[in-house]
This record gives structure tokens, sequence and C-alpha cells, in this order.
């Protein structure tokens, strides 16, 4: 039998798409400049793969995708690991385990009480012990097939990944971790700033030419990371279509004005909104007519990174949907291009390999 390593490989390398391996470009960041769009492989390739696994990572690297996208949330011994939430019960056979059933509790995660099992409550140790699941099985059912198969991977883990598919694919993959909730943790003593720039400082790529990006949703996250931890890597504001970051009591709109950019530029290289912030929606759920927002980040010298496209139905514009399954893939394709017309500098998407056909059809 094939141990996991092994399996783990074949896994990625079986879906990667061959046909593909001539639009995979040079290094997307070179020297700070943005040399083509970008596609940034968000949680992996969590359309096809189990997300936040080394597999889904891998496989988004193999079908094209300039960076990677890792979540970071802590360990109870501080740990960097790569999970969508501190919350694991719906990524993770946890609930499975009757071994942890006594660590399901509630807490106030940013203001909202949430119950679950928490990796902060678990050691690192512990937390390998589990196994990584589908966290939308209904929708991707097919992704169901690999419950049980990988572990949950450290930064670090994810980072080694990255050194060994760039020396492998003659390409220098790119990396794009999330800050999660870094307020919380903060107040739980884990705070993620600093094992994160370890982290980037031990691997050698905490300086303006790598092609690392950290993203938050969390504006004054990333005002300490430039000011207060001196990162020498490139900085992105993550918004969303409604509300504010927490603990801060500008909303996301008021960042997203001229004036609120041309701040936001004084600390961070990019923006990376709601896809619905730079093509609405019509009243009809249509596809809408593009927003300002790309032409005042531009104005603002910020590149614009929107999330998340994917290929089923039920998050596609109505007139972009085929048929009436809401998990069958739509116009997904079309889609993308039709935001790429608009002027973004890249993509979040959880198909790599539509956003670099996308990107090779646009030219």
């Amino acid at each position: 039998m094939a141990d996991r390593r092994q399996v783990l490989r074949m896994g990625a390398a079986a879906a990667a798409a061959p046909a593909l391996t001539a639009a995979v470009a040079t290094p997307a960041l070179a020297h700070g400049k943005t040399t083509h769009t970008l596609v940034m492989g968000h949680r992996g390739t969590a359309g096809y793969r189990p997300e936040h696994t080394l597999a889904s990572y891998e496989l988004a690297a193999r079908m094209g995708a300039d960076y990677m996208e890792p979540d970071l949330v802590s360990t109870k011994d501080h740990v960097l690991v790569c999970r969508h939430e501190p919350e694991i019960g719906g990524t993770t056979d946890v609930a499975a385990r009757p071994e942890f059933a006594d660590r399901k509790r509630t807490v106030l995660l940013d203001g909202v009480s949430t119950t679950g099992w928490w990796t902060h409550d678990f050691t690192l140790a512990e937390l390998k012990t589990l196994r990584a699941v589908e966290r939308l099985p209904a929708v991707r059912q097919h992704n169901t097939m690999y419950n049980g198969l990988f572990e949950v991977p450290t930064f670090q883990e994810m980072l080694d990944l990255r050194a060994r598919l760039s020396k492998e694919l003659g390409r220098d993959i790119g990396v794009i971790p999330e800050t999660k909730h870094p307020t919380y943790f903060r107040r739980l003593g884990l705070e993620l700033e600093t094992p994160l720039v370890r982290a980037l400082d031990r691997n050698h790529l905490n300086h303006r030419s790598a092609n690392v990006w950290i993203q938050s949703f969390e504006a004054h996250n990333l005002r300490d990371l430039n000011d207060r931890y001196r990162v020498d890597v490139h900085l992105v504001f993550l918004t969303s279509a409604a509300g504010t970051p927490f603990s801060d009591p500008r909303s996301y709109a008021d960042y997203l004005t001229p004036a609120g950019l041309k701040e936001l530029s004084t600390f961070v290289d990019g923006i990376g909104p709601d896809k619905v912030q730079v093509i609405g929606r019509n009243a009809d759920d249509t596809l809408g007519k593009p927003t300002s927002l790309v032409h005042d980040a531009h104005a603002a010298g910020l590149k614009v990174i929107p999330y998340t496209f994917r290929a089923e139905n039920q998050f596609l514009p109505a007139d972009y949907r085929v048929g009436t399954d809401p998990n069958a893939y739509g116009r997904a394709i079309d889609e993308q291009v039709t935001f790429l017309n608009a002027g973004v500098d890249g993509l979040f998407t959880d198909q790599a390999d539509i956003g670099v056909l996308a990107r090779a059809l646009r030219g």
C-alpha cells in the first residue's frame, strides 16, 4: 500500500490538467511589480480537494496557480496551522473522535457565539491525529472521497511544499497567507503576527521581491505588520460587501472611498474585495455594471484581487448559470473573463485551472 506522502502526491498529480501546462507563466511578481494577472489558488484548489490540505495546495500549483493561499490559525502550543477557521468541526473528523468529545465548547468569536472544536484547544500533536474532510459535502460530493486521507498541515509544511514545487515546476510559486481573527487570537495570548514573521524570516521570504502577500480583514492588523513588525512583503486588505472589520468603528465601505483607499495605500499594496464590490448584481441577480472601485484603487496605487470565484451555479450570477442544478457547473470561465476585462489584477478561485484558462482567453 502506498504511504500517505505517496497518496498525497498521486492524488494531486492525477487531477492536474496537462493541457494547462503551456499556460503556466513565469513568476507572477518580480521586484514588487505584477507582470501579469494573478491566479490565487483559494485555500489551494478547494473545488477539487478538501481545502487547506497539502493535496489542495499542490494541485493548485500544478494547475498553474501563481499563489497558494493558506488561512492561518494557532494551536494551543502556538504553532500556525492551515485552517479556514479556528473552529474545525466542519473541516476535520474531530466530531467523530470520542477522545475529543469533551473539547466541544462555545466561544465568542469576534462577537458571535459559536459552538464547536477549536484549534487553540489542541496541541499540534493532537491536531495531527485528525484528518481533513470536505467542508461543503452537499455541494462538492466528489471531494468527500478524499475524507480522512490528509492531515492538518502546519504553515511550515506548506512553505516546504512551496519550495519543493517551485524547484520541480521551474517557477517561483507564491504564497498569500491570511491571518484569521488576529484580534481574537491576540486576546488569547496566541498572537499570529510573531510566528508568521518568524516563519517568513526562517524561509528567507521576508523581502520585497519575494512572491509573498499577507492578507487580513482587519486593517489594524495590517498596519501593525507594516509599522510594528516591519514586514517587507506585500500586504492586502480584504473587504466585505457590508459591515466593519472586527473592533473597528470604520466600515469597509468607508475604507473603499477614494480618501480611504489613499490612506490604505500608506500601509498596504492591494485590496481583496468581495467580487460584488467590483461588479454588482442587478435586482434579478444577473451581473451588473462595474463599479468605480478598480479605477479608484488603481488611482491610489493599489492592486485589486477580488474573491471568490467558484464554478458551481449557486455561486454565479443568474445569467451565467447553466441548467437548474445549483451544484452543476455554469459559465465560470466567462464570468472570470468578464472580471479580468474590468481591470482586476488577479482573482481568488476555487478551481485554479479555470482561472488560468480565463486569463489565457482574455489575453
